[in-house]
């Protein structure tokens, strides 16, 4: 027995085969399941409450499917993947390029979002105080755009370390994080679009 214990001890154990997880992308998937419970609360609010204004605008009466910038949102998930899978290559030009396309496809979800704002409160008198739904509706929609613009600075921020030459194939858990958080903005997007503008109570 003593001489297994001792052949067991002995036995050299390669570090390759295990290694700690990255504390940055623990944090980041706590902080994702955190506001992902945060996302639920505020989507189940609208859903219970839509219907129930006492006065107009209703959604169905000022609301238009945001066709294009949900595209570019969707798009950009997929630019995101082109460019970690280019910095896997070591193709850190085509990494740059494609990252700063995600970059510019946020930008354009911003842009969208605002002019819907624009329009719903200069043409259709909706605010935040008119009704339940104005409520509701800037309630969630503002949540899930301070992501997004939380997303587009780290993007930028990522962007802006890649010229540097900060990042490499093989040390890249930066670009990995800010990628999950991206991800994580767009998956709750299509919740938040299909709880706003597909929802068959409107």
């Amino acid at each position: 027995m003593v001489a297994a214990s001792e052949s067991i001890e002995s036995t050299p154990i390669n570090p390759a085969e295990w290694k700690l997880p990255s504390r940055r992308k623990i944090g980041m998937a706590c902080l994702i399941a955190t506001e992902s419970a945060l996302f639920s609360v505020f989507v189940v609010a609208y859903l219970f409450y839509i219907g129930k204004s006492l006065t107009g605008p209703t959604p169905a009466e000022v609301l238009d499917i945001p066709v294009l910038a949900t595209i570019c949102l969707l798009s950009s998930s997929l630019t995101i993947v082109i460019a970690e899978r280019a910095m896997h290559r070591g193709s850190m030009g085509q990494f740059k390029l494609w990252w700063f396309v995600t970059i510019l496809l946020a930008a354009e979800f911003l842009g969208a979002t605002a002019y819907e704002w624009y329009k719903l409160i200069r043409i259709d008198h909706l605010t935040i105080a008119t009704n339940l739904f104005g409520t509701t509706y800037y309630s969630l929609v503002g949540l899930h755009g301070s992501h997004v613009i939380v997303g587009l600075l780290i993007l930028a921020w990522t962007q802006f370390f890649a010229w540097r030459g900060a990042y490499a194939s093989e040390n890249h858990v930066a670009v990995q994080v800010s990628a999950l958080y991206w991800h994580f903005v767009h998956v709750v997007w299509l919740f938040v679009f299909f709880s706003l503008y597909l929802s068959p109570r409107l």
